[in-house]
């Protein structure tokens, strides 16, 4: 078994887990979906998923010490927080906030990433 992993290890010296990825894929899809529940009722669970998700990906990013990524992900649950909504009443400034935060998760889900250790070492 030890063979394996140095013969592994030799052809792939950096091995990372993107473990923000599906996090911020269910978060683009909330958004996306929730682009036409702005003005109803049913938007309190886009803004649940999204606030969840971004506090997650806040994790993985710290874990993968890459702080520089809080300054976009805790804005977004800050103003998705459902708990202590933030109201803004112009509809379109939320539509720009939702496709920035498109952009940020998909950024954040993409360059997130943990250095694998091999577990034979």
């Amino acid at each position: 078994m030890r063979d394996y992993y140095s013969r592994v290890s030799g052809r792939y010296p950096d091995q990372y887990r993107r473990t923000a990825l599906v996090p911020s894929i269910i978060a683009v899809l909330a958004l996306l979906a929730g682009i036409g529940f702005v003005d109803s009722g049913g938007y309190i669970v886009i803004r649940y998923v999204v606030s969840i998700l971004a506090l997650i990906i806040v994790v993985f990013a710290w874990q993968a010490r890459q702080w520089w990524w809080l300054l976009g992900l805790v804005p977004i649950a800050v103003l998705w927080n459902p708990i202590v909504p933030i109201e803004l009443d112009e509809p379109g400034l939320w539509l720009v906030l939702q496709y920035f935060a498109v952009v940020v998760f998909l950024a954040a889900g993409i360059m997130v990433r943990v250095k694998e250790e091999p577990q034979g070492r």
